[in-house]
């Protein structure tokens, strides 16, 4: 331990002098003593400024390119001459840009949309052959045009959703919040918007996302080949980006739908230097409750606010202020309560060093909290719980030449956690204070990454992620545990640790990699290794997440998790990348995974990791995905095979058991069909394995009540019935008018279109009519057909 963290401290001493070497060099001459100059800058959105992320600048005289990274920033160094060089982007008309380089050039480039094509729809938000030609594998990005065409539940478009489409990626059912990547849990995927992380990314329990589509630039999730930028979970990243607002106009979209209403306002703050743009949501259930008599008090709604604002300094710095702000609320009048939401803030500050160094520094605090309680009576009180994180990170892109691109940086961030606080609210109330204790930790960070090109047809993308993690008292006191495995431990050994003090340290060093060798101009062969350390662990033993679970840091007695990952796939593209398709087949070991013995109480547990288990994971599989680009039709087929098992000493006698976010078998299929200019219509498949659940086998009789039971020590030895579902939608745009701004459509759904009832969760009770007996009861969160219609505008 010793040795790496002398190790991490040495590492962050070495970025800073880096940093100002490269730093002095002039952004205006040619600083390279081989007589090589650099052209860079920013690329842009013509008609409203938004940057550009993944556009790519090509000299095709010479076979080489650059990429423009999150913020639209690109750099290329060549040797002095004159060249032509091309700036594209998937669904903007190319640009060719001539040019005499004799010493470093800054040149920012606007690229103009492509001209309406009414025969097709393009599916994709990349380079037509970036899958086959780059190093990321188990990455995937969605256009947010192509995920507003497809069916939504009650018309509303959801990004997760969308997500859950593609391979490797499930849910344990309807109303299930967050998603599942390659077996692991919904803790285990790191979601970012704007950097800031979302603790539960979900609204009405899981049927929505926390995301406003009006809000939303860009979406890249990465389940495997993680670079060594990000860390902190096990699975996989979601990467969602917000607008950055029309620096050239005012613009205003928004809709209207059944069971809610949203509104997005963008424009220019100074026009071409900066922007801000604010979307909101609501849902206007609770409206309709008040017509109803009986109903008039409860209340179930929710609602978003999203805001960004960007402003140009200068030539080379650029600041951006970004926030979300979101809650649902449910209440049954006064007799029960319950709140939850996000709220996350981030300042960033971009600055150009000199042509080949980009820096971005971003402070950011995020909050997840939610709350319960009965407002009046006898049983009034009031139940808080909530984690917040401080963060403060700097990352540099620094472009060494066209075939290397060498990221690092650092950061830290600060934890504080209240596990739960139960306070009465009437002097009469049958509750007492119960106040869990707060925790605190502080985790730190530092990583070196490089894209490398060795030849045309090989590439690597390779790094190192050092991380730490400190457990620090909070004037609490701190237990062991003894007791036999399965069994509910006693706590030993308690010790009070004064605010600030040091209890537990955890360094660890996590190698990151990435290979892409190209067969020939179509086809490539990828793998990818990632070592993942997770410090923050949801403590939930349902099935499906809920509100009530709690967020707990590392402890003296819970260790981090960790994961190795290998993957292997082979890219190919037809007809001129009309087509692409891949294979990718994975493996991944886990260590410190939790569980829980049975029966095991996690609300309000002052000992609550008595009740924990330790042990082994594994999760292996392979994932096929084929995509149609261009044409009237479009879409995508995926099916994931895969296995997840947990082994823990004290569950299962021991032996391995599929965990509950194993699906054997996992399709998707996605179409959608241009009719005419102005309908297109689209529909989504899916089928998967039920899910692995414990029922029991016997029963036994107590006070003439039926009780069933489980013989032996056995954990998810059966499995519901499969999940199959059909939606479909279409989408009426209004009639076009070169003369006017305004421009609206209807979107028309069927979710659930053949009213398949499938199961959320199975549950038994004692039949009615005969109490001897013992039924089994499917319970479905949508058991029918859902239509639904929504009314779109913009202008």
């Amino acid at each position: 331990m010793a040795f790496a963290l002398r190790l991490f401290l040495g590492f962050l001493c070495l970025l800073l002098p880096a940093t100002g070497a490269l730093a002095q060099q002039p952004a205006g001459r040619a600083a390279d003593p081989n007589g090589k100059v650099t052209v860079s800058g920013y690329l842009k959105d013509a008609a409203n400024g938004e940057a550009l992320v993944g556009a790519t600048v090509v000299v095709k005289s010479l076979g080489i390119g650059a990429t423009a990274n999150e913020y639209g920033f690109y750099s290329l160094t060549l040797p002095k001459g004159t060249y032509t060089i091309t700036y594209t982007f998937v669904g903007y008309e190319p640009q060719n840009t001539p040019l005499v380089l004799s010493e470093n050039l800054t040149r920012s480039v606007r690229l103009a949309t492509q001209g309406l094509q009414t025969d097709e729809v393009l599916v994709t938000g990349k380079k037509p052959d970036e899958n086959v030609k780059s190093t990321e594998m188990g990455t995937s990005r969605l256009d947010m045009k192509t995920v507003k065409l497809m069916p939504a539940l009650l018309g509303e478009v959801d990004v997760i959703r969308s997500i859950q489409l593609l391979p490797g990626i499930s849910t344990v059912g309807e109303g299930a919040s967050g998603f599942n990547v390659r077996g692991g849990g919904v803790d285990q995927n790191l979601i970012l918007l704007d950097e800031a992380p979302i603790y539960n990314a979900s609204h009405l329990f899981g049927l929505f996302s926390t995301f406003n589509p009006d809000a939303v630039k860009d979406i890249k999730l990465v389940k495997g080949g993680i670079p060594a930028q990000y860390g902190g979970r096990l699975s996989s990243l979601l990467d969602v980006r917000m607008k950055e607002g029309n620096t050239q106009r005012l613009g205003v979209t928004g809709g209207v739908g059944l069971i809610m209403s949203r509104l997005a306002v963008e424009a220019p703050i100074v026009k071409d230097k900066g922007s801000f743009i604010v979307a909101g949501r609501r849902s206007y259930g609770d409206l309709f409750l008040k017509f109803v008599p009986d109903q008039k008090d409860n209340q179930a709604y929710f609602y978003d606010l999203s805001a960004k604002a960007n402003y140009t300094l200068g030539d080379q710095d650029r600041v951006y202020i970004s926030g979300y702000l979101g809650r649902d609320v449910f209440a049954f009048g006064k007799d029960f309560k319950n709140t939850l939401g996000n709220r996350t803030g981030t300042v960033r500050w971009n600055h150009v060093f000199n042509s080949r160094l980009f820096a971005n520094v971003t402070g950011l605090v995020s909050k997840y909290d939610y709350g319960l309680g009965v407002p009046e009576g006898n049983q009034s009180f009031d139940w808080k719980s909530n984690i917040v994180n401080y963060s403060a990170k700097a990352d540099f892109n620094y472009y060494r030449t066209p075939q290397s691109t060498l990221n690092f940086g650092a950061g830290a961030i600060y934890y504080t956690f209240l596990p739960g606080r139960v306070t009465p609210i009437s002097a009469n109330s049958i509750f007492r204070t119960i106040a869990l204790d707060n925790q605190r930790a502080v985790e730190y960070s530092a990583y070196l990454d490089n894209e490398q090109t060795f030849s045309p047809r090989l590439s690597a993308q390779y790094g190192l992620r050092l991380s730490m993690f400190d457990y620090m008292g909070s004037g609490s006191t701190v237990y062991e545990y003894e007791g036999p495995n399965g069994w509910q431990k006693t706590p030993v050994n308690p010790r009070q640790y004064a605010a600030g003090k040091l209890i537990k340290r955890y360094p660890n060093l996590e190698p990151r990699a990435s290979l892409r060798y190209s067969l020939n101009g179509h086809s490539s062969l990828k793998a990818s290794y990632n070592r993942m350390v997770q410090y923050i662990h949801l403590v939930s033993n349902t099935t499906a997440s809920s509100p009530l679970d709690v967020w707990t840091p590392s402890t003296n007695n819970i260790k981090p998790e960790h994961a190795d990952q290998l993957a292997v796939g082979y890219f190919r593209n037809f007809k001129d990348n009309a087509y692409e398709a891949s294979v990718e087949v994975f493996g991944k070991r886990m260590d410190n995974q939790i569980d829980y013995i049975n029966g095991a109480n996690t609300l309000l547990n002052r000992y609550l990791e008595a009740e924990l288990l330790y042990g082994r994971g594994r999760a292996y599989g392979a994932e096929f995905y084929v995509k149609k680009n261009e044409g009237r039709l479009t879409g995508w087929v995926s099916y994931t095979l895969s296995r997840s098992e947990r082994q823990i000493n004290g569950i299962n006698n021991n032996e391995w058991y599929v965990n509950k976010y194993d699906k054997t078998h996992y399709l998707s299929v996605v179409g959608i069909y241009t009719l005419t200019p102005r309908w297109t219509v689209s529909s989504t498949f899916n089928y998967s394995t039920g899910i692995a659940t414990t029922f029991p086998d016997s029963r036994y009789v107590y006070q003439g009540l039926v009780i069933p039971n489980v013989n032996g020590d056995v954990r998810n030895n059966y499995r519901v019935p499969a999940y199959h579902r059909l939606d479909l939608a279409a989408t009426y745009e209004g009639k076009p008018d070169p003369s006017r701004r305004w421009h609206s459509s209807w979107t028309f759904s069927v979710y659930n279109a053949y009213g398949r009832r499938n199961p959320y969760s199975i549950y038994f009770r004692q039949n009615a009519d005969n109490p001897a007996k013992t039924e089994a009861v499917r319970l479905a969160v949508f058991g029918t057909v859902l239509p639904s219609a929504s009314y779109n505008f913009n202008f």
